[in-house]
């Protein structure tokens, strides 16, 4: 009877291939693995550490902030008045830059701005925050004198007034330090500026 036992190059053979599946095995599972990791440069963003509430602030500011641009830079046609010269200027010089640094952290954690993605791009934002309408707007610009400052001052009041609401949603709610950080830096220099212009308002009334 011929033996079915293996003979000691047949064992050897086998043994070599097992070893070779093996190799071949392990080298696919480590380029699968590999395959499933994300870059490490692209898998962690600048700004590691944000939630949903930060998201929106950006979003939501950016606009924001843009309106309130546009605004400052009609007075200089339209005002003669000396403090609403400066305070439109210091807008400008302040809201300006927080755009760039807004738009980065958004690029930063991989988040469409809020045009890019259509949150509410094309639609009337009067209300959101103070915003407002394209028909405030279009009334501004037609106006001068005093009363274009009346005006302006009544709509950059209510403005910061809900800029500076967004910015305590972001303190309470945010969890970039950064994010976190802006929003005090809007709320306490727009808060004085919002008592600056109710005064101008008042001082405008005896005119």
């Amino acid at each position: 009877m011929r033996s079915t036992l293996p003979t000691r190059t047949t064992h050897r053979r086998t043994v070599r291939l097992a070893g070779v599946l093996l190799a071949g095995g392990l080298a696919l599972a480590a380029c699968s693995s590999g395959d499933d990791q994300p870059a490490a440069s692209s898998s962690v963003p600048a700004h590691a550490t944000f939630n949903t509430a930060d998201v929106t602030f950006a979003q939501d500011m950016v606009p924001h902030h843009e309106q309130a641009v546009e605004m400052a830079k009609m007075v200089p046609d339209r005002s003669t008045n000396p403090q609403v010269l400066d305070l439109a200027q210091r807008i400008q010089a302040a809201q300006g830059p927080e755009i760039d640094t807004l738009n980065g952290w958004l690029q930063d954690w991989g988040v469409a701005s809020d045009e890019e993605d259509g949150g509410h791009s094309g639609m009337d934002r009067s209300g959101m925050g103070g915003m407002m309408s394209a028909e405030d707007m279009f009334a501004l610009q037609d106006s001068s004198g005093t009363d274009f400052d009346r005006m302006w001052l009544q709509m950059m009041l209510e403005h910061h007034t809900g800029a500076v609401g967004m910015a305590q949603t972001e303190i309470a709610d945010g969890e970039d330090p950064d994010a976190v950080a802006m929003a005090q830096d809007i709320k306490t220099p727009q808060s004085a500026e919002i008592t600056e212009m109710e005064q101008l308002l008042q001082d405008l009334s005896t005119q």
